[in-house]
């Protein structure tokens, strides 16, 4: 009896304690936000297979900003609040990242497939009441818009990407020496368990802190020192290379139909190695785009140059 008394304390206690970090990362995402994305909001919306955090504000038509890896929804905070000046503006963590939740990872990945995500981004503009929407995506943001593209196309009425060329090019046709020296991490990701999050732990535990904006970093650090969300960005990756490609197989005959603005680094090695601009108009009806000043995350760095392509686009 005593046994059992002391297994259920013990229960009680660590149920106290997941409740206990869940508000106070609930408590932290909130300051960070109040600063980061004024006169926003913050919801966590339940979809049929996550809940997601995303943050809403602005006004006239719905716009969703979507980020990249290792990132969260902070990531758009040098551009949301002047978006919001011309839409509704919502940012959300993808599923895995930041604040969302974190799934279990599913048959081959699927959980964690572009297919899932872009899933959830569509019920969480439903749930706002919005049934088409603009949209923009960093990085793997910009892999789940594609995605979202092809599966919902009577969704989204444009969208823009940053600084990626789709997926399926890159390992099929793409995969080059220079390619594996730039992105090095993709194939260190997509290991089996546990052994890439070991080594992104132990990299976080001894990285430098801070930076030029450190409520950002803060962020950045906050939910990305989560052993779950570790996890989650891999299970990401490993998708990326497996259920992905073959949504992807399944689907070379559609191509994107809405206008598509594809921008990419001046300094980065996407437009160093590949005609980024022809590899998506593969790939899409209505293509434009140009290189920005700046490396992979230019909408942080030099977000007028970014807006101003942006808002021409979006209009």
């Amino acid at each position: 009896m005593r046994r059992r008394a002391l297994l259920k304390k013990t229960a009680a206690l660590a149920a106290a304690s997941a409740v206990g970090k869940v508000g106070l990362a609930a408590a932290q995402s909130s300051a960070a936000d109040a600063i980061l994305f004024p006169g926003f909001r913050n919801e966590r919306v339940a979809t049929s297979s996550a809940t997601i955090n995303c943050v809403i504000g602005g006004q006239g038509p719905p716009l969703l900003l979507l980020h990249g890896a290792p990132q969260s929804h902070a990531s758009w905070f040098a551009c949301a609040p002047e978006l919001a000046k011309h839409y509704m503006v919502v940012a959300s963590d993808l599923r895995g990242y930041g604040d969302s939740s974190k799934p279990e990872d599913g048959e081959n990945h699927y959980n964690h497939s572009k297919r899932a995500m872009a899933q959830d981004q569509v019920e969480v503009m439903r749930h706002f009441g919005f049934e088409t929407f603009r949209a923009v995506g960093h990085d793997r943001g910009g892999r789940v818009m594609r995605r979202m593209a092809l599966d919902h196309p009577e969704r989204v009425e444009k969208f823009a990407v940053i600084d990626i060329v789709p997926a399926h090019y890159l390992y099929n046709e793409g995969l080059t020496k220079e390619f594996v020296n730039a992105y090095f991490h993709w194939f260190l990701y997509l290991r089996p368990a546990p052994f890439p999050e070991n080594i992104i732990a132990e990299q976080m535990a001894s990285r430098p802190r801070g930076g030029p904006h450190p409520v950002v970093a803060a962020e950045y650090e906050r939910t990305f020192s989560n052993p779950a969300t570790i996890h989650a960005m891999c299970e990401d990756y490993r998708a990326s290379a497996s259920i992905d490609l073959e949504f992807d197989e399944a689907d070379m005959h559609k191509k994107i139909e809405c206008p598509l603005l594809v921008l990419w680094a001046e300094q980065g090695a996407m437009g160093r190695l590949y005609d980024v601009l022809a590899i998506w108009r593969m790939r899409g009806t209505r293509v434009t785009g140009k290189a920005m000043p700046g490396g992979h995350s230019f909408h942080e760095t030099h977000p007028q140059e970014t807006l101003a392509e942006l808002l021409p686009f979006l209009a």
